[in-house]
């Protein structure tokens, strides 16, 4: 057998099914396009989701592509065994409606018996067991041998997700000899064990399933395949595991070398390595297509892989950073399937490095901590670290929760969970009232505090967006330089700028100081309270030296976003304040680009109602075209005119009065609009409760406004789709459903109620005496708990006298109802007592009062053999 390279394989099978008429498509970003329910794409087929439901013609009726994906659902796992990785490759080939079984089945065979030559005596076929057109495809038209293929049920080899398209799957199997198997005389395809590997799964999706459960032949059906590529590669080359596959081998060599360690010579190194090597290749990647990390959405999933990584590292003695070094490696090796790796190089790097070194200011510290905490835990023979704890090694030394929760793990141990969120919602509130104070002690001790006082910017930007500027002062770190070259990030001071400095909750422009000699990206600006404005820097080219003349330019697109939104801030206020009452008080903002926040005084959760009636205030006020002024003047002449202070903004003798005609009258240093039309359009999109008596609106505004729109018509179309119906009847559709599910649930009472009385008599006919006792037991899986306490109490009363013993088992879930009269317990009859050896049999536990108990197990094969030893339990407590 040939052992190919993991991009070889890559390069062979695309360029075979272009061969067999298929566009290949680039792999496309890890971000999904237009599909919010998931966070990161994890499967070849999710990026063609439109094809498939026909919403977007594809490009060509057969495509193949090869997808990179990012699964986490067991990172726990990752690095515990060799099987587990968060990035793979999907190799994938995908007909819309073209061609179906005959050519999908014939074109795997022969790629993987021809191609790749794999030996026909090692390859296994497995079938949807109902499937004989597959049958007889695979081995009159294909050629397997028919005793080389086996059939498998439902949840093997049929592919469905709710209603919607479906099929049966066909699997390839490559069977890696006996040495890798299990042992058991009876292994074959479809065991646990390693001998068997599925790598290749072919959908036919050929049945439409609709609300009644029927499986309706599609018109023109679809072929969906996926293909591991490092599984392929590991069969290919004769390895165990992804781990030891070319490409991925290289990088853990990378990383073992910087270790000064080896795979495969200690167990506990080899999980820090695996670990390691894994979580680089997926933050690479994700880097690439443009994930930053963050504490929420798919940039935690980001820091939480980095930090992670960053954290085994520690484990092997690497004590400075170096994943920014070893995503060298994952660049190289696969930088010509994917050339945005190579293209965006340092980028990644520079990425990946800024993160390793901001854990690596705290982690060793709070590692040191938290082995602290797990030693008196021990000594107290204690297994749950305290709330506070957990907090205190997150809020002051950076340690990530999740990273306490896998270490305390690893020692069997725990963390108080409720505790720790107290403490955060606490911190939070915390920090919202240390906000008031920030910019006056922001620059208490430090090169500012040093400078000539004289040194301040004249702002410009209310209405010039561009300015010739002079550098007065370049700041490096903590310390004031004559001069900074390319690829340094540096703080600049000019004589005069367009760009607004962050205050009054509205954030810093961005944009570019250029001259002949350099280029500088601003990638954010604050105010200073001596009335400067720092320029956050990066210098992309060039040099830049003090005294220096440079044109400043803001980023004009996205000033006009934030414009509209700190304009809609203002009209907001004065909405709340008509709807809701005087009492409306701003309590904070932030006025961003792409959405505001508006924090206000309120005691209780706006209405349905009340949302709507400010939220069509604020629009007709935008339609009303309203003039905004925006002039200095006294304060107290300001306040006389009854403006209302902008939270956050610090007001001196002279302020500046924003008026959007007779509506509105604010004191804001904020940039604005000139007109109440401009904002476009404004939408509420959330409003809830972040303190006491503080509530919060998020809102959209102008283009925003428009895509959030365009996001819920497109969810109402979908919704209408599943539903079967238009947009404009898709409420009276879902109305119908919903009566018919309860009509059906109606139904299915009555007919439980019937069983249950049918079944009483002929249980109770099988009743026998123990010591004089009636005692009767019975296993009933057709119903849920509710059910069996409501038979049991059936059987009781229509008993008289005597034990009722009562079990059920569905899905693996195993439930106990024992019931006794009053006259037996009087006898020494304890259902409590009764129940509680019972359910010890199915491996559960449970109990109750004298006359009446349930419990829950778990070994649904154990039912019969736990109620048979209710006669012996009654015979012991009648003495």
């Amino acid at each position: 057998m040939q052992k190919l390279g993991l991009n070889e394989i890559r390069e062979r099978y695309l360029s075979f099914f272009e061969s067999k008429g298929h566009l290949r498509l680039p792999s496309f970003p890890l971000v999904p396009q237009n599909d919010p329910s998931i966070l990161l794409i994890n499967a070849g087929m999710t990026p063609l989701k439109p094809y498939f439901t026909g919403k977007e013609v594809p490009p060509r009726k057969r495509i193949t592509t090869c997808q990179k994906c990012i699964r986490t659902p067991d990172i726990e796992r990752v690095g515990k065994t060799a099987r587990h990785g968060t990035f793979f490759e999907m190799l994938g080939n995908f007909s819309f409606g073209d061609y179906f079984k005959r050519e999908a089945t014939a074109w795997a065979w022969e790629f993987v018996t021809q191609d790749l030559k794999l030996p026909v005596d090692r390859l296994w076929v497995s079938i949807y067991k109902e499937d004989d057109e597959a049958f007889e495809i695979w081995t009159k038209e294909v050629g397997v041998a028919p005793d080389r293929i086996v059939r498998m049920g439902k949840e093997d080899n049929f592919w469905e997700h709710g209603t919607g398209p479906c099929g049966p799957c066909s699997e390839i199997y490559f069977d890696r000899g006996e040495e890798a198997g299990c042992g058991d005389p009876n292994c074959a395809v479809g065991c646990d064990c390693d001998r068997f590997v599925e790598f290749w799964n072919l959908v036919f999706t050929q049945f439409d399933k609709d609300e009644q459960g029927n499986y309706n032949r599609l018109p023109n059906p679809n072929i969906d395949t996926g293909m591991g590529l490092e599984r392929l590669a590991a069969i290919m080359q004769g390895v165990n595991s992804l781990f030891e596959v070319d490409t991925v081998k290289n990088i853990m060599e990378h990383v073992s070398k910087v270790a000064g360690v080896k795979y495969k010579e200690d167990p506990k190194k080899d999980i820090s390595l695996r670990v390691i090597t894994d979580h680089i290749r997926s933050t690479t990647f994700m880097v690439s297509d443009g994930i930053l990390p963050s504490n929420e959405g798919r940039g935690y999933v980001l820091r939480r892989l980095l930090r992670r990584a960053a954290r085994h590292g520690k484990l092997l003695g690497i004590e400075k950073p170096f994943l920014y070094e070893v995503a060298e490696t994952v660049i190289n090796e696969s930088k010509e399937a994917y050339p945005e790796l190579e293209e965006k190089r340092e980028y990644i790097k520079k990425v990946i490095k800024v993160e390793e070194e901001r854990f690596d200011e705290t982690i060793d510290q709070g590692l040191n901590i938290l082995n602290q905490y797990i030693a008196e835990l021990k000594e107290a023979n204690q297994k749950i670290l305290s709330g506070d704890k957990a907090f205190r090694l997150y809020d002051t030394y950076g340690f990530p929760i999740d990273l306490t929760r896998e270490i305390l793990a690893e020692q069997g141990m725990g963390i108080d969970e409720e505790g720790f969120n107290h403490e955060m919602n606490e911190q939070r509130e915390r920090a919202r009232a240390a906000r008031q104070e920030a910019d006056s002690a922001a620059w208490g001790n430090d090169v500012f505090s040093k400078m000539d006082r004289n040194i301040s910017t004249q702002f410009t930007g209310y209405f010039q967006f561009a300015s010739i500027s002079r550098v007065l002062a370049i700041i490096k770190g903590n310390t004031e330089v004559d001069k900074a070259s390319k690829g340094e990030q540096v703080t600049i001071l000019l004589d005069q700028t367009p760009f607004y400095g962050e205050s009054g909750g509205q954030v810093g422009d961005t944009g570019v100081l250029e001259s002949n000699n350099v280029k500088i990206r601003v990638l954010d600006c604050k105010k200073q309270g001596e009335g400067r404005f720092l320029h956050i820097c990066e210098i992309e080219s060039g040099e830049v030296s003090k005294n220096d003349e440079v044109k400043a330019v803001i980023d004009l697109e996205r000033r006009k976003a934030i414009s509209r939104n700190h304009t809609a801030t203002h009209l907001l206020q004065k909405a709340l304040r008509n709807v809701l009452g005087d009492h409306v008080a701003q309590s904070g903002s932030q006025v961003a680009p792409d959405r505001l926040r508006f924090d206000f005084s309120h005691y209780s959760a706006m209405t349905k109602e009340e949302i709507d009636k400010v939220e069509r205030e604020v629009n007709r006020v935008v339609l009303d075209s309203l003039p905004i002024e925006a002039k200095e003047m006294p304060i107290e002449e300001a306040k006389k005119m009854g403006a209302t202070a902008l939270f956050g903004e610090k007001y001196g003798s002279i302020v500046r009065l924003v008026k959007m005609g007779d509506y509105s009258l604010e004191l804001c240093g904020g940039s604005h609009l000139t007109s109440t039309s401009q904002v476009g359009a404004f939408k509420i999109i959330s409003e809830g409760g972040v303190a006491a008596g503080v509530r919060r609106i998020e809102a959209v505004t102008g283009l925003e406004a428009l895509d959030y729109f365009a996001n819920k018509e497109k969810a109402l179309e979908e919704v209408a789709v599943i539903l079967k119906s238009s947009p404009s009847d898709i409420v009276k559709k879902a109305e119908a459903l919903v009566n018919e599910l309860k009509t059906s649930q109606k139904e299915v009472e009555n007919l439980r109620n019937k069983l249950v009385r049918s079944s009483a008599d002929d249980i109770l006919s099988k009743a026998v005496h123990v010591k004089g006792i009636k005692v009767v037991t019975a296993r009933m899986d057709e119903l849920d708990m509710d059910g069996l306490r409501n038979m049991g109490d059936t059987l009781r009363n229509k008993l008289g006298s005597g034990v009722v013993a009562l079990a059920t088992g569905n899905e693996g879930k195993v439930n106990f109802v024992v019931m006794a009269t009053k006259d037996v317990v009087a006898k020494g009859i304890h259902a409590g007592n009764i129940i509680k050896e019972v359910a010890k049999t199915a491996g559960g536990g449970g109990g109750g009062r004298p006359d009446m108990a349930q419990a829950g197990g778990k070994d649904v094969s154990k039912i019969d053999e736990a109620l048979n030893k209710v006669i012996g339990l009654i015979e012991q407590q009648i003495k």
